[in-house]
């Protein structure tokens, strides 16, 4: 009996088809962080100065693209999970964990948009989910064992706190860098068992003007044109 021929492996790119990979990599982590998952393969071609034909070929749809960009990400925000699991107190690895990863969708909108929705990357999200779930919920038992954490408080209720923090993110995007900042404390000082005094805010209140661009940008940013680019619509 003749023995069956193996599959030929597939054949590595030819050095200006990997070039044009990683020129598109690099365009869509940059729109993506910006404009979050609402932009297009069209928008990406053109950051890149590439045909969208080219864009097509490397990836034939968004989620091929998105499923190969963020897996460092997830690996970032596994890293940040395990590190907060390991600190002794288990309240200060809850801070850290929240802080940190409302620090990572400050930076990365996209990443942000993957790691909060269902629609793009889904199998991954799920993957990360299943690894991370348990982890949240050691977290958090200890952080109650220890008194520090509201005994109603459950590790499913994290997501709900990280699209709160998310919104707050969003709201004050490209009208105060960091303004986030200074809401996160006042929502874990919810959270917190026993306290002598509340967090002090590192961070000024967003004054009237503020307050005024954000709510200008923010719709705007909600549609798909993005909080930079709404201020610079209203420049022109």
């Amino acid at each position: 009996m003749d023995t069956p021929t193996p599959p030929a492996a597939p054949r590595p790119l030819r050095r200006d088809a990997e070039l044009n990979r990683q020129r598109v990599l690099v365009a869509a982590k940059e729109v993506f962080a910006e404009r979050g998952l609402e932009a297009t393969l069209d928008e990406i071609a053109k950051h890149a100065g590439l045909g969208v034909g080219t864009v097509y070929r490397r990836f034939p749809n968004k989620e091929a693209l998105i499923d190969a960009l963020f897996e460092e990400g997830f690996a970032q925000i596994l890293e940040l999970t395990e590190r907060a699991l390991a600190d002794p107190d288990a309240w200060a690895g809850l801070v850290f964990l929240l802080t940190r990863m409302a620090e990572v969708q400050a930076a990365d909108f996209g990443l942000r948009d993957v790691m909060l929705s269902e629609t793009y990357g889904r199998d991954r999200i799920a993957q990360m989910r299943d690894r991370i779930k348990p982890m949240m919920e050691q977290l958090v038992a200890r952080a109650q064992q220890q008194g520090r954490l509201r005994a109603d408080f459950r590790a499913t209720d994290i997501m709900a706190v990280q699209l709160m923090i998310s919104a707050t993110v969003e709201f004050t995007h490209g009208v105060r860098d960091g303004g986030w900042r200074r809401y996160v404390p006042m929502l874990l000082d919810g959270l917190i068992a026993r306290r002598d005094g509340v967090t002090e805010l590192a961070e000024p209140e967003l004054d009237d003007d503020d307050l005024h661009s954000a709510m200008q940008c923010w719709p705007r940013y909600r549609r798909g044109s993005g909080p930079l680019e709404a201020r610079r619509q209203q420049d022109l």
